[in-house]
């Protein structure tokens, strides 16, 4: 189901993936709810950063988004440019996120830099969407009943 997911994404617009990811980074857990949390600002001339989280309720620190919505591998180059965008900004911290897969030069680059920089790629991206039911739905819930013997002791 997560290539079935991707295939999905991929035909949706840019804007709609650079809300997804913003939507997607909320579920789980960062700057309370989705209205004050964080906003896709991707568009023409938005210095490379495509949406912004809050990283806590009270937005003590934001957390810089990229995404790319590609097939073709991330490599260096464009996460060295990601990070050129995270100077213009003042920021310490960037999620790069990726409907594809990231090169081994642009791994090796992103654990050497001095900003907090989080690679997700296709799979992880699919996997994050399903632990926060993010573009997925339950389909079908068990829940098993046990006796609970504490209701029935007498004082």
């Amino acid at each position: 189901m997560q290539t079935e997911l991707l295939e999905k994404i991929m035909e949706c617009s840019p804007q709609f993936f650079e809300q997804l990811i913003v939507n997607l980074i909320v579920a789980m857990g960062y700057g309370g709810s989705i209205s004050d949390a964080g906003k896709a600002v991707g568009k023409s001339g938005d210095g490379g950063i495509d949406g912004i989280v809050k990283e806590d309720v009270l937005g003590l620190d934001k957390i810089y988004l990229q995404g790319k919505r590609w097939a073709n591998p991330v490599s260096r180059p464009d996460i060295q440019a990601f990070v050129g965008s995270l100077v213009g900004f003042k920021a310490n911290k960037g999620i790069f996120i990726t409907t594809s897969r990231f090169t081994k030069e642009a791994i090796e680059y992103s654990g050497s830099i001095d900003k907090s920089l989080i690679l997700i790629d296709g799979m992880k991206l699919t996997e994050l969407m399903f632990l926060y039911n993010v573009g997925v739905s339950n389909v079908q819930t068990f829940t098993i009943k046990r006796m609970d013997l504490d209701f029935f002791e007498e004082s």
